[in-house]
Parts: C-alpha cells; structure tokens; sequence
C-alpha cells in the first residue's frame, strides 16, 4: 500500500510527496487507519520505527476535513513528550506534514523565556507539543485551555515516567475533557506503564511492533575491555582515526560527560555537551551545530538517546555502558538508522562487567569483543596528545563543574 491509496486529503499528500514518503512503515500501516476512524491506540513501537508520522499523518487530516481548525477555540490536540529536543522535534514534523494544512503547530518546553510562549498561545494554537513541567506551569496560570482538546497523544510514555512526569501527567488528565481520543505511544511495556496507559485509553486498538532483534541490522557491534581511567585515550585514538565522521558518546552523570569533554580539549578534540543542566538555548544550539555536522562529536547523557532523529550519524559510543539495559538500544539507535550503515563501540571497565551481562541478556547475544593486549593499551596511552592527570587533577574538575553549576543559579 502507497500513501496515495490513503483516502487523507490532498494537501497532506502534497506534503508527503516532498518528504520522499512512498510506502508506510508498519507502524504508519498498523496505526493510520484506527486513528482515522477514531479509535483509541496504545502502540508498543521502537525508536525509529516513523511514529511520529504515524500520528502526525491522520491527526493533521482528521483536523482538515472536520474544519475544526477555523471554528474551535482552544488547543485541539495536546502531544505530551519527556524532553525539550523531543517536543521540538515532534513539532517539526507535525509543521513539514502539515505544511500545506491551516494548522497552527506549536512546541511548549521549559529551560525557556515563557514569555513568548505566552503571547503565542494567545494568538491561538491547534496542536500543542509539550513537556509535562512546562504545560502544567502554563495551564495553571490560566494560558492553556484544555476544555475543547478533541486527541490526547502521550509520546515516548516509558521515558516520560523514568524521568519522574507520572504525577504532572496525572495533574493534566484530570483538566481534559472525558470524551476525547487517545493515542498512547511507549518504547517499552511494564505493569506501570499498561496501568497508566489503560486509565487513558478506551477499547484501545493495540499495536506492537518488536522485531525478534531489537537492534538494527545496520550496525556493528564491539566491545571493548578498558580500564575506567584509560578510556579517555581509546576515545581519542578511536576519534582521530575517523576525522571526518560524526559521534555521539554517551557518559552515564553530567559530571562525568564534562570529564570527558574536558579530557578532549587537553588533546585539541573539538566537542560539546548535552545534558540536563545546560539551558534549552544553550542545547538548541548543539544540536543545531551537530545537525548540520558544523560539531563532529557530540558528548551527552541519556537525554539525547531517546527518540531525537540526528541524521547521519557513524558512531555511536558507550564510553559509560548505561545503568539501564533498554538504554544500550536506545543509545544506539542514534546511528544506523533507515539504509545507512553505524559503529556502535562500547568501553566496559571491569566493575561495569554486571552492566554488559544485562545488555548482553536483553539483546539475547553477546556483544562481539575487540581483543586488546596490554601493548595495544600501551600503544594507545603513548600516541595520546594529552597528558597523565592524578586524582586530584579529577577532583579538581569536578568542583569547577560544581562551581559552573552554581553561578548559573545565582544568575537565574
């Protein structure tokens, strides 16, 4: 089935005609048609499966045809997402599908002047993108109306509880009305998640598309045994032998991500960071940067391994092996994604072996070993530009961060 055999309207064909979508994904295929007819989903789908469009594509028509855009007050549909770059980029594509649409599309986020988002929502908004904190603040001071919502969307709901929303999420419910769609979208099942999901959803059409491997065919996997302290020089080495190529490495704290952003300006390794303490500008503008490949290597946290499409990516690395199982997918699922091809390293120091069996079990296979003798750690230590730094050299780096930390509050 093509898109063109889709009876949504015209203008949004137009739009998906430009994107270059030919053929629905199986999630686009499994879920469009419910969500035409309006009934309710609970999809269990994977990062990178198209389920933005797959919500995107019926909402904007059903807001088309019912003409509801130029005659309803308040915010039509409210899209509930657990990150800053999440909601901008859900936002993205409701505008590049809808480009043609009259629907007025507008991302809601915290870390940022709300002023603005204020005199937006003044001026009107038919599909609202938000972020549980954010949305809650807005609507209690009286600048989000809810009364007339026609379709709930939760997006990545698994994350959304991990980061600690399931009371915000709760708090919004309760102020929409009852008859209403709802479309419930998760990485991942638990008993937590399906008790949320069905006190949403009713006789909900469910979906699950989870691929005998939850990893992508398009990458390959190493794994490689490195001592905590010596992995900033494998990084190194690992990073000048690919010049040109784009990287994400994923640390497990903000401390430790700016550790190793450090460790990298030592050897004259352009980077930066991303991370919960930086401000919603400060990380619009990296991943712009990264986006456009202006940064080659991008240093983050778990806040970027969920859901953020970065085009182009050939690595991704584990310089931390993430406390989460699940997360290793996530993580690396930032490359190899569509037909183009990904390197997925991991560094595993030998109190982080419990780490790489959980992986290992939750993938269902081992992770293939890169062997390295004790001249190969040798070798790499001595073509490193950078120089050897002693614990206090560490804990120096750490106060300055703390220190950073703190004046950024006073400022606030």
């Amino acid at each position: 089935m093509k898109f063109d055999d889709y009876h949504i309207s015209p203008k949004i064909k137009e739009s998906l005609q430009e994107l270059g979508f030919k053929k629905p994904t199986d999630i686009q295929f499994k879920a469009i048609k419910p969500i035409l007819l309006g009934e309710d989903v609970l999809a269990i789908a994977q990062t990178g499966t198209g389920k933005t469009a797959a919500f995107a594509i019926p909402v904007l028509d059903i807001l088309e045809k019912a003409a509801v855009i130029r005659k309803a007050r308040g915010i039509q549909v409210l899209v509930m997402v657990p990150t800053h770059e999440l909601a901008i980029q859900i936002a993205d594509v409701f505008k590049s599908i809808g480009k043609y649409s009259s629907a007025k599309i507008m991302a809601l986020h915290g870390s940022t002047d709300q002023e603005p988002q204020i005199a937006k929502l003044k001026k009107g908004v038919d599909i609202l993108v938000a972020t549980p904190g954010r949305l809650f603040d807005l609507r209690s001071q009286g600048y989000v109306e809810l009364d007339y919502l026609k379709i709930l969307i939760l997006d990545e709901a698994d994350h959304m509880l991990d980061l600690g929303f399931i009371k915000d999420i709760e708090d919004i419910i309760r102020y929409l009305p009852k008859h209403r769609q709802t479309l419930f979208f998760s990485a991942t099942i638990n008993p937590v998640i399906k008790k949320l999901a069905y006190s949403l959803v009713k006789n909900a059409i469910r979906i699950q598309i989870s691929p005998d491997n939850p990893i992508s065919k398009n990458i390959t996997h190493h794994a490689m045994a490195v001592e905590m302290d010596d992995k900033r020089f494998f990084l190194e080495r690992l990073i000048k032998e690919n010049p040109d190529s784009k990287m994400v490495v994923f640390a497990r704290t903000k401390v430790r991500v700016e550790r190793v952003v450090a460790a990298m300006q030592r050897v004259q390794i352009s980077t930066e960071s991303i991370h919960s303490d930086k401000t919603h500008q400060e990380r619009k503008l990296t991943m712009a940067k990264f986006t456009t490949g202006e940064l080659k290597i991008l240093i983050a946290t778990d806040v970027s391994a969920r859901g953020i499409d970065i085009p182009n990516v050939d690595f991704v690395v584990n310089y931390d092996l993430p406390e989460e199982p699940e997360n290793y997918v996530h993580r690396i699922g930032r490359t190899g994604r569509g037909v183009q091809k990904g390197q997925a390293y991991s560094f595993f120091a030998p109190e982080e072996l419990p780490l790489l069996a959980e992986i290992e079990k939750y993938v269902g296979s081992p992770l293939p070993r890169v062997d390295l003798d004790k001249n190969a750690v040798e070798e790499t230590k001595m073509v490193s530009d950078g120089e050897m730094h002693t614990f206090k050299d560490v804990m120096q780096e750490i106060a300055d961060f703390e220190n950073k930390k703190q004046k950024k509050r006073k400022k606030k």
